[in-house]
């Protein structure tokens, strides 16, 4: 479910660009014109130029946007240090703290009227998974080698042939219960959100929605996180 209104949608119409009509784009341009597209852009590109303006000049006395930074990134390393040790978190860092902010503002950019979460759609979120799915599976096997098969056969040798099918099951599961929570709490508020606009008037939306869809949007950010911490931990154990 969409926005009545999309800010992005509408300019590029006017530019003559298609716009897709439907959940999906047939053609590649429309595919290129989605609006979880254009949306996903719009945050990269708001990323890009808030970090270029607030630490374009970074200073021995830092200033609001410097200190601001400094906290966020200090505090997201010192929590992956502290979970994968310091050698994963110098490798992966940048790969965790970007999916970080950008699924902290892709959630939050959906509360302004007439813009949407790129996060509310499951095509963002499978994306995102996938990618840490096959990420830590890389690093169990850099790390073990083909004993990582061992992750996988639980600690009683005699119930292998049991733990071993429901331990690859509930690693699959990993790239649904990931993609599917983000997906499904980001549309569940963006549905919200436009119901009581709908019902109410941008004007008038209620503000206690409106601070629980900040509340969620920031938890879902939180937690892809911390689950994608939690499965490189995992994968770079020793098995039991």
């Amino acid at each position: 479910m969409e926005h009545p209104i999309l800010f992005i949608s509408i300019i590029l119409e006017k530019l003559g660009l298609p716009i897709p009509h439907g959940p999906v784009g047939h053609t590649f341009l429309e595919k290129l014109c989605e609006p979880y597209m254009t949306y996903t852009w719009l945050v990269m590109a708001f990323l890009f130029f808030v970090s270029k303006l607030t630490l374009g000049n970074l200073e021995m006395v830092p200033g609001k946007g410097q200190n601001f930074w400094e906290i966020v990134v200090g505090g997201m390393d010192d929590f992956f240090a502290e979970n994968m040790g310091r050698e994963m978190t110098d490798k992966l860092f940048p790969m965790i703290a970007t999916f970080g902010l950008y699924i902290a503002i892709a959630n939050l950019i959906g509360l302004i009227p007439g813009f949407m979460s790129p996060t509310a759609s499951i095509n963002t979120t499978l994306a995102c998974t996938i990618i840490v799915w096959i990420v830590h599976h890389i690093i169990g096997f850099r790390a073990h080698g083909l004993n990582y098969y061992k992750h996988f056969i639980g600690p009683v040798w005699w119930l292998v042939w049991l733990l071993f099918p429901i331990e690859l099951i509930s690693n699959f599961a990993r790239l649904i219960s990931l993609s599917i929570r983000l997906f499904g709490n980001i549309m569940a508020k963006e549905t919200l959100l436009t119901i009581l606009f709908m019902l109410a008037g941008a004007f008038f939306a209620p503000l206690p929605i409106m601070i629980l869809g900040v509340l969620v949007s920031l938890v879902q950010a939180m937690v892809f996180v911390l689950l994608t911490v939690v499965y490189i931990s995992q994968a770079d154990a020793h098995a039991h």
